[in-house]
């Protein structure tokens, strides 16, 4: 016999109470792990920038390029002060006070008058006019520095742009060439089970696949060694495999002539419009020395409330004075001279710089013209003859015509050719880098 008890009527909504929390609960965790999968899929999507994505995310946030344009703002300032005018000065002086008895009489006070003055220097030869001129040529200067800092950091990020895209292509090629070393040996696999090829061939070719493992894993250190120094100059601390860069891997034959880059440089290199800048300013300087030796007349105006020897009746008076030195010594002689031999230093170092614009100019071209004559024969001619030989020795190799060493050699030959081309685009693109480095702005795009 079994003895049943009947439910209270308040067990069945705390039931359906408890339900109800364990489907909320049970969809709240449901929830919070798609958005974790979500969350963590599209950290691990790569963004790919292009060149103009790039530089503008690295004019934005380069930290030694933002320092820079805070000097420029530091240079502004200081115009400000080299244009002010000099202050007026103001005066307060007090006469007339007894210090001791006269004839039995001591009235400390009675006599003593306070007098206020003004006095103003009054600067001649326009010597306010000079600084604020010298003030403004040192800002113009500071500019064309900064353009030059900024002219090489851009060839760094562009030799680690480019850097990339070589490094992707040498990940390709190492990628595709350990594919299809794997069918050769899936193909030689077979034909050795059928006794087609000796056991130790087929020894030998599984050890020539360390090799193409090798170069697969040396291409992968050198993606991400690359993508850590572009991430670097963009002051990205956003993980290496999140970043990705595309762009043109080739090379172009169209160079303008050596004298063209050369007329660019000399219009578009900032290091040579400082230095031209430099000259300018030297001369301003001197001309600002030369102004500072002139005597600068000081007028002063003062107030007296105290009566006149001359006229007892005068008592608010008001008296002036000016004062001019004497230049029985000129004391600004070793500025004048200073900057006199500055303008002769300007000129020389604007002169060397000149000359090594046409130097650097003339060293990318000729690197330039280097890579592309190497290229077009690789391009024209030794890229498909690797390829054709490459399958011709491995067909004959398959059907018994060529030996083992015939086949490694000319896949160690098409290898060869395949990375030497890849890294003479690298080398040209670098060069082109260079090329837009000596020349002060992008002429190779």
């Amino acid at each position: 016999m079994s003895l049943s008890y009947p439910s209270s009527p308040v067990e069945t909504p705390a039931r359906n109470c408890l339900c109800l929390r364990g489907r909320w609960t049970s969809r709240l965790f449901c929830w919070l792990l798609i958005s974790g999968f979500l969350a963590v899929r599209a950290q691990g999507q790569q963004h790919s920038y292009v060149w103009q994505e790039i530089r503008d995310k690295f004019e934005a946030t380069n930290p030694t390029l933002l320092a820079a344009r805070l000097n420029i703002d530091e240079l502004r300032a200081q115009e400000i002060s080299a244009h002010l005018r000099p202050n007026p000065d103001f005066s307060l002086s007090a006469d007339g006070t007894q210090i001791a008895p006269s004839k039995n009489v001591w009235q400390p006070l009675a006599g003593t008058f306070v007098s206020p003055g003004v006095s103003y220097l009054f600067e001649r030869r326009n010597k306010r006019g000079l600084r604020f001129e010298v003030a403004k040529e040192g800002t113009a200067i500071g500019v064309a520095q900064q353009s030059d800092s900024e002219r090489n950091l851009l060839f760094n990020l562009r030799s680690a742009f480019v850097g990339i895209l070589q490094a992707k292509a040498v990940l390709r090629l190492a990628q595709d060439n350990l594919d299809y070393y794997d069918k050769i040996l899936k193909i030689s696999k077979d034909r050795f089970q059928t006794g087609d090829i000796s056991k130790i061939d087929f020894d030998r070719l599984q050890l020539q696949r360390l090799q193409y493992e090798s170069d697969l894993q040396t291409a992968l250190v050198n993606l991400r060694t690359t993508k850590i120094t572009l991430l670097a100059l963009l002051d990205d601390r956003s993980p290496v495999d999140s970043c990705d860069v595309e762009g043109p891997f080739d090379f172009r034959e169209d160079l303008l002539p050596l004298d063209e880059y050369r007329k660019d440089a000399l219009n578009a290199r900032p290091d040579l419009r400082a230095a031209s800048l430099s000259v300018q300013q030297a001369e301003t300087n001197y001309k600002l020395a030369e102004a500072d030796g002139s005597t600068d007349p000081t007028v002063s105006l003062w107030f007296t409330h105290n009566g006149s020897f001359n006229n007892p009746d005068a008592l608010n008076t008001l008296g002036a004075s000016v004062s001019i030195p004497l230049r029985i010594f000129d004391k600004n002689q070793g500025e004048k001279l200073r900057t006199t031999i500055d303008i002769k230093r300007s000129e020389k170092m604007r002169r060397g710089v000149e000359t090594q614009v046409y130097s650097d100019v003339d060293s990318a071209y000729a690197l330039l013209m280097s890579d592309i004559n190497l290229l077009k024969p690789y391009k024209r001619q030794y890229m498909e003859q690797a390829v054709r030989v490459r399958d011709t020795i491995f067909f004959s190799y398959q059907h018994g015509a060529a030996s083992l060493l015939d086949f490694l050699n000319a896949e160690s030959e098409y290898r060869t050719v395949q990375l030497s081309y890849v890294n003479l685009v690298g080398s040209f693109l670098t060069a082109a880098a260079q090329m837009n480095l000596s020349v002060g702005r992008e002429v190779i795009q």
